[in-house]
């Protein structure tokens, strides 16, 4: 891709940080909150957030497509793509609790160039670009070098569809309760990961995650030193599969282990 990268990067942080002040300004107040599954949520700002990103984005990479969380028709990935979650953390946006973001990467193809979380209501803007770091409100970012679970705090999340997977959920919460630091459900994929990148977390896993969950947030972790695979089986994450575990790196084999392999 013969684009510049930082530019590119800097026009995307302006678009994703305007969508967040939509974002902050509705906090007190959502607005058509309604069902889109049995307790998955969406409200007039992830629609309105969305639309303005993708006429936005359209300016910066015209060629692109998009792949976002309330418009998508599909779900492969061809060419250069916008994919974007315009509120990560929807329910706790409806709630009042303040763990929510907008997240954006773009693609080329499976390979991640850039990407962007905005948490305005936790002051945080986190970026990425292929190659140049991961960042948080100006300040590089690492990952820790915790080496052992029983010194880790880990993250996860629950799918909507938690009846149909709680089996699953339970069997590994009750393993990481016993072997770990402790475990914290926040509620957003996007910025769990974020938090991984930053060290807060050292380890994250879930399961039924979709692209826009996590595609700028994977960037975020492998630029911060991290690494991503799925679990159950191992091996390299696909976009949207069924699995996902993000390390700080010193401690995938044995999340590996405890999550099965």
């Amino acid at each position: 891709m013969d684009r510049d990268l930082e530019g590119l990067l800097a026009r995307t942080r302006e678009a994703v940080a305007a969508a967040g002040e939509r974002v902050r300004a509705d906090f007190a107040s959502p607005q058509g909150v309604r069902r889109k599954g049995r307790i998955d949520l969406v409200t007039a700002t992830d629609m309105a957030v969305e639309a303005e990103l993708k006429e936005r984005l359209a300016a910066i990479v015209p060629d692109a497509v998009f792949l976002a969380e309330e418009t998508a028709a599909a779900t492969g990935l061809s060419g250069l793509t916008w994919i974007i979650d315009p509120v990560d953390g929807t329910t706790n946006f409806a709630h009042g609790f303040p763990f929510a973001c907008t997240s954006v990467a773009l693609y080329d193809g499976p390979e991640p160039l850039l990407g962007c979380v905005g948490a305005p209501l936790l002051d945080r803007f986190f970026w990425a670009g292929r190659g140049l770091g991961a960042w948080c409100n100006g300040q590089r970012l690492a990952v820790s070098q915790v080496a052992a679970p029983v010194d880790a705090l880990v993250a996860t999340g629950f799918p909507y569809a938690i009846r149909e997977n709680l089996d699953e959920i339970l069997a590994d919460l009750r393993v990481m309760l016993a072997e770990t630091q402790g475990i914290r459900r926040p509620g957003s994929a996007a910025l769990d990961l974020c938090f991984v990148a930053a060290g807060h977390f050292d380890a994250f896993y879930e399961i039924g995650l979709h692209a826009w969950d996590v595609a700028a947030g994977l960037l975020l972790i492998t630029e911060a030193g991290g690494t991503v695979t799925g679990y159950r089986p191992d091996g390299p994450y696909i976009l949207g599969a069924r699995r996902i575990l993000a390390t700080n790196g010193r401690l995938h084999q044995a999340m590996l282990q405890l999550l099965g392999e």
